[in-house]
């Protein structure tokens, strides 16, 4: 075993290169899975398929991804991480060149099973390894490491199917093929880097040796909870983004290429910002990771303001950055008052004020949150029907005395 993080000892060289590999996979693993998604309209194009039947290319995905996550989660347990790796490496990136062969919407609903399954291994796999050569102190590193990786892989993948397929003119089978024969210099690369003493797990620098599973607590569902929110709406807007933008807006394949690129680089920075951004909630005060989410969730509902509301965007700002402020003053009395935990109730109270002060902004009598549109248009209001948007109609007559109290109550 090489190990790393106990100290301030040098990256040994093997390490470097087993992390940069580590990396590679993660590229590679979302390559391979974003593939579909940026060459969607001409794949929709070729198989007639529907919103619907492409939206299950992407179920079957998940579900798959799913149990496939529980399966190699139990192997990379069993089995040696240098031998079970590349095997399922081998496997996805053998299925995304199929994929490139595929002859109906049925082949292609089979290889993207296929797909989701084998990908699952990746996580087990590439967690197992970190553990076996990191220290808990240089093990967070890893894992950045390991998790930038998916970064690079959706930003890059766009970019070579705006090359092969834009610019060159190829069909979209030849990018799912090039894309899965990447993973064989990865396998070549791995067998070389690895030996199979680095998977033994030791202690290491006073490193813990966990002994079992660990039971369901509260943190492991809080976990369970955030992630499932987190990736419904990263899923969605992976997987339906390219679509959207050139068959809903009607972008060029050029552009939304080049955007969507762009989109996953400017999701990894914020990533990174809001690592830092909780580091230093959580270095200020033990209640800093809820603060933050807190402060982030207010962010979201401010851009939300400022969209839909823009005369509600100044005075909601200044209310809840007081209460904050307000929150955070008087909650250092707990450190003069020694009362316990009185700082943490102070907290509590200001943010439930803060929630029930935006919900009553949020859901308050304004007209503006319904967008109205006048004169009325037959044309305008079949379009609309079309697009699936839900509309209300607003109808009144000179003779209609409920018509006019409601006008004048309203």
């Amino acid at each position: 075993m090489v190990g790393f993080g106990g100290g301030g000892e040098r990256l040994p060289r093997r390490v470097a290169v087993i992390a940069g590999l580590l990396l590679a996979a993660s590229a590679i693993n979302y390559m391979d899975r974003q593939t579909l998604a940026n060459a969607s309209k001409r794949v929709v194009e070729e198989f007639a398929l529907t919103n619907e039947g492409y939206g299950r290319l992407e179920e079957w995905f998940g579900y798959a991804f799913a149990a496939g996550s529980l399966v190699f989660g139990v192997l990379a347990d069993r089995v040696s991480v240098r031998w079970l790796y590349p095997a399922a490496l081998a496997a996805w990136s053998a299925v995304g060149f199929a994929t490139g062969f595929a002859a109906d919407s049925g082949q292609l609903l089979v290889c993207r099973g296929l797909l989701g399954f084998f990908e699952a291994a990746h996580w087990p796999c590439a967690l197992k390894t970190t553990q076996a050569l990191l220290s808990t102190r240089g093990r967070t590193l890893g894992n950045g490491i390991l998790q930038s990786g998916t970064s690079l892989g959706s930003i890059l993948t766009p970019l070579v199917i705006w090359w092969l397929i834009t610019r060159h003119g190829h069909s979209w089978r030849l990018a799912f093929q090039i894309v899965g024969l990447a993973g064989t210099v990865w396998i070549a690369a791995w067998m070389a880097a690895t030996r199979a003493d680095d998977f033994r797990i030791r202690p290491m620098g006073g490193d813990p040796v966990a002994v079992g599973l660990a039971g369901p607590g509260r943190k492991a569902l809080a976990v369970l909870i955030v992630v499932t929110i987190i990736n419904t709406v990263w899923q969605i807007l992976r997987a339906w983004i390219p679509k959207i933008l050139q068959e809903e807006h009607g972008y060029g394949e050029t552009f939304t290429l080049w955007f969507t690129s762009g989109w996953f680089a400017v999701s990894d920075v914020g990533c990174i910002a809001s690592g830092l951004f909780a580091w230093w909630l959580y270095s200020d005060t033990p209640q800093g990771p809820l603060l933050g989410f807190v402060m982030l969730g207010t962010v979201a509902y401010l851009f939300y303001l400022l969209r839909q509301q823009p005369d509600w965007f100044v005075p909601s700002f200044v209310m809840l950055v007081g209460i904050w402020f307000g929150c955070r003053g008087v909650g250092r009395a707990q450190e003069t008052t020694g009362v316990a935990g009185f700082g943490r109730w102070v907290q509590a109270a200001a943010l439930a004020t803060a929630v029930a002060a935006a919900g009553f902004v949020w859901l308050g009598p304004h007209d503006s949150l319904i967008k109205w549109e006048k004169p009325f248009s037959p044309a305008r209001l079949a379009e609309l029907r079309r697009n699936g948007s839900t509309v209300m109609v607003d109808f009144t007559a000179d003779w209609c005395p409920t018509c006019k109290t409601n006008l004048a109550t309203a």
